[in-house]
Formats: C-alpha cells, structure tokens, sequence
C-alpha cells in the first residue's frame, strides 16, 4: 500500500485562550499554512485559527 498523504495538524486559535482543533489536510496539495476563521468557545467569538505541528 501506498502511503497517504493526509497528515493530522493542531489549528490554535489566534486569541490566546489555548484552544485548538485537530484537523487533517493533504500535504502534498496543499503546501502553504492552513488559516481559517472558527468559533473559539473560551473567547466566545469566531476568530482566525493558524496550523501548527502535533508535538
């Protein structure tokens, strides 16, 4: 079998409260830094979650 290409990546929340989503993406397609805008249940708004490594 062939390896996969998706990888699991942390998204952290830009407001600092220390919540983060697990997500998957496929690295071979998508190369740059993954940023989407989520609900942050400890902010209690929606703001920008960046990528990071799973350590």
């Amino acid at each position: 079998m062939a390896k996969s290409a998706m990888i699991k990546i942390k998204l952290v929340s830009s407001a600092d409260t220390g919540f983060f989503y697990v997500a998957k993406k496929n690295a071979r397609t998508m190369t740059e830094k993954l940023v989407l805008k989520k609900y942050d249940p400890v902010a209690r708004k929606h703001v920008e979650f960046r990528e990071s490594k799973i350590k």
